[in-house]
């Protein structure tokens, strides 16, 4: 009997462990981490621009696809109207060629969606990663919202006349147009300097400039650029660099 019991309780906690583990192994992953983002301005998709052939392949307009160079087809992006925050999900379609200057090709309809400004198209992309936060309280929020819609009372049921076409809010944010170009950020001043030295050497530009963000962020820039066109050409000076991800930074 006292073996039986030995036998029993080892049974026990072995069984024990076991479970444990699967749900430790189980258990989601609470880790942010960091996918893709950049800011920038997007290129909205037209046949015009199609023939043109600044872009190698069509959009159809209704759709929420994308281009994006440095994300694989089918990851979906969170894309965010910098200027009103507006955001929608969308998702990278084939790979397809375009201008280095635009961080996206966007279709008609994620422009409208999200109201944006033609003359100054300033976007986030945001990869979502499977176990981000941004999906897992997306998710949070629509079943607390469900909850609530279905507990809700019914006073009244209401027919709206889908003739009637909605005056949509033609109401601007009228803001300056000034942005610096965001090389890179570096730990040391030091770093820094060799990456304003490198740029001086083997580009056209030669104002680069480092702003010292903390005691240990150093960001290397150039600007800032009041219009548009200036701004693309020196992006299309330091492009010749090859650096990773440079970004465009509204200033306040």
């Amino acid at each position: 009997m006292f073996y039986k019991n030995i036998l029993f309780t080892a049974f026990f906690l072995c069984l024990t462990n076991c479970t444990m583990a699967t749900l430790v192994k189980n258990k989601p992953n609470a880790v942010v981490i960091n996918g893709y983002s950049n800011k920038g301005f997007a290129l909205v998709y037209s046949e015009d621009i199609f023939e043109k052939k600044i872009v190698n392949k069509k959009i159809d307009e209704r759709s929420l696809i994308i281009f994006q160079k440095r994300l694989k087809a089918n990851t979906k992006v969170k894309i965010t109207n910098i200027l009103n925050n507006k955001s929608l999900v969308a998702t990278v379609g084939k790979n397809s060629q375009y201008p280095f200057f635009n961080n996206a090709v966007l279709s008609k309809r994620i422009a409208d969606e999200l109201d944006l400004n033609i003359n100054e198209p300033y976007v986030e992309i945001l990869e979502i990663l499977e176990n981000s936060i941004f999906v897992a309280q997306k998710a949070k929020t629509y079943d607390e919202e469900k909850n609530v819609a279905i507990k809700a009372p019914v006073n009244k049921i209401s027919i709206n006349d889908l003739n009637v076409i909605k005056k949509r809010d033609t109401k601007k944010i009228i803001t300056k147009f000034s942005y610096t170009v965001k090389i890179a950020d570096f730990y040391f001043n030091d770093t820094a300097l060799m990456m304003l030295k490198r740029i001086k050497t083997e580009s056209s530009i030669k104002n680069p400039k480092i702003q010292k963000i903390s005691d240990k962020k150093y960001r290397v820039y150039l600007g800032p650029f009041t219009d548009i066109n200036s701004l693309q050409k020196s992006y299309n000076d330091i492009s010749i660099l090859e650096f990773d991800n440079i970004e465009f930074i509204k200033n306040d």
